[in-house]
C-alpha cells in the first residue's frame, strides 16, 4: 500500500478568494504564484469564461510544511456544523491563564480580520482552555 505525501484541506464557500485571503491571515500562508503565462491572479481569473471567473482560490504555507488550502465556490450557503475543522495550535505548550491569555489575544486578532467568536472552553483539570470559532463564512475552526 502507498503512502500519503501530501494533503489539501477543501473549503466549499461562496467567496474562495475573500475566505483565501482570511486564512492567509491567519495562519502566515501565501497565496502560489499565478499559473504560467499569466503575470497575476487578475489576469488568470479574467482569460476564464465568465461563469468560472472567481470560482477558486489556494492559499500555500511558504515553509512547505502545512497542508495547501484550497477554496471553491459552491451554490448552497453552510447550513449546519461542520464535520471536520482545523485548530489552530497558537496555545501549544501554554497551560492555565497563559494559554488562556494566548488564546483571547489570537481571537482578538482573528475578530478585528472577521471571524466570529462562537464559545471558549474554560480548563477543567483534564482538558486544557480552547476557542470556538468561525471564518469569514462561518466555517468553525478552534484556537488550541
Amino acid at each position: 500500500m502507498g503512502s500519503v505525501r501530501q494533503v489539501q484541506v477543501t473549503f466549499d464557500c461562496a467567496e474562495p478568494e475573500r475566505v483565501a485571503r482570511f486564512w492567509c491571515e491567519v495562519l502566515g500562508y501565501v497565496v502560489p504564484p499565478p499559473p504560467p503565462g499569466f503575470a497575476s491572479w487578475d489576469a488568470f481569473n479574467s482569460s476564464l469564461p465568465e461563469a468560472d471567473q472567481g470560482s477558486a482560490f489556494a492559499c500555500v504555507d511558504p515553509t512547505g510544511v502545512g497542508p495547501r488550502l484550497f477554496f471553491q465556490r459552491v451554490p448552497e450557503g453552510k447550513v449546519v456544523k461542520n464535520r471536520v475543522h482545523l485548530d489552530v495550535r497558537v496555545g501549544t505548550g501554554l497551560v492555565g491563564d497563559e494559554r488562556l491569555a494566548t488564546l483571547e489575544a489570537e481571537c482578538a486578532r482573528l475578530i478585528a480580520l472577521g471571524a466570529t467568536h462562537l464559545y471558549t472552553q474554560h480548563a477543567d483539570g483534564i482538558n486544557e482552555s480552547c476557542i470556538t470559532m468561525q471564518d469569514v463564512e462561518g466555517h468553525e475552526f478552534c484556537l488550541d
